[in-house]
């Protein structure tokens, strides 16, 4: 079938006692031009719609069946359009976002919580990443931003440095060097060590680390996140790298660990902003990369804790 939707709303406006004159007037189109194009749904459709009683139309009995049909694809039509303009204005779309676990606790309440309070109708998705090993973002994927700390290039993806991440040791409060500012991992090297899994990039960096002291960790435990590796080094079950605190960072253990600076060579690690350049982002997400990149060169992100 050939019928258009203009076709199909002069046949509600005409069934619902609207004349072709006034049609003709509104829409600034002739009114032979709304009879041929009610002529010819009726042909598409197969009977005749309507019949003239006097000045005005009436419908046919096919007519009033067809429009009860017609009433409830328009208005859906009209809903599924309406969705779609809700989407693509930048104040009222949706962002979807995977970031790195260890960012939850940080870095994405505190963008997406001062994003809201200025775009309080943008809606968010938020995941976090399965295995941090793997850009999730690319030309068939839904993700429109990635918050991350892998430092892997991939076709068609644009990124920004955002903030860089200080690595830090946590030990007990009764451990050896719970009074000292810093430490080198080689100083740590015969400690049981708390690890996090294997799919965390948190977990190659501290093998990188103590690969570059000389040294193997000995991983007595396997945690799933940096909170409950915080809480195996409280209860004096090993030493642990982990990122450094921010301001922001709801921390309950502060009190019962001691957070040592590392002096080993690149005991830090950047986070970026990452987005497919192969894929269009809606208007929404668009004005929440604005916002975060903005941020991050304002040096507005939440700053490192000091060590202690």
């Amino acid at each position: 079938m050939g019928m258009d939707v203009q076709e199909l709303r002069w046949f509600q406006q005409v069934a619902d006692g609207v004349t072709l004159t006034e049609i003709s007037d509104l829409e600034q189109v002739s009114q032979p031009g709304v009879s041929r194009a009610l002529a010819r749904l009726e042909r598409e459709v197969g009977a005749p719609l309507l019949r003239r009683s006097g000045r005005v139309l009436r419908l046919t009995h096919a007519g009033v069946v067809f429009k009860r049909h017609v009433d409830r694809a328009v208005h859906s039509l009209d809903d599924g359009l309406a969705a779609v303009q809700q989407l693509i204005d930048p104040e009222t779309g949706l962002v979807t976002v995977v970031f790195d676990r260890h960012l939850g606790t940080w870095l994405v309440p505190d963008l997406v919580g001062t994003f809201g309070r200025l775009h309080p109708e943008v809606r968010f998705d938020l995941h976090t990443k399965s295995d941090e090993s793997v850009l999730e973002i690319g030309p068939g994927s839904d993700v429109d931003l990635e918050l991350t700390t892998l430092r892997m290039s991939a076709a068609e993806v644009d990124r920004s440095q955002l903030t860089d991440e200080p690595l830090r040791l946590i030990v007990p409060p009764d451990h050896r060097l719970a009074g000292a500012p810093a430490t080198s991992l080689a100083e740590v090297a015969d400690d049981p060590f708390v690890m996090i899994r294997p799919t965390s990039l948190l977990r190659k960096a501290c093998e990188d680390l103590c690969r570059g002291a000389g040294f193997v960790p000995n991983a007595t435990l396997v945690a799933d996140d940096v909170p409950t590796m915080r809480g195996y080094v409280a209860a004096g079950l090993g030493v642990a790298v982990v990122p450094a605190l921010r301001e922001t960072t709801a921390e309950p253990l502060v009190g019962r660990l001691h957070h040592l600076d590392l002096t080993d060579p690149a005991a830090s690690r950047v986070i970026d902003l990452a987005w497919s350049t192969a894929r269009r982002m809606l208007p929404s997400a668009e004005l929440f990369r604005d916002y975060v990149l903005e941020r991050a060169r304002a040096d507005a992100l939440p700053r490192p804790l000091s060590p202690g």
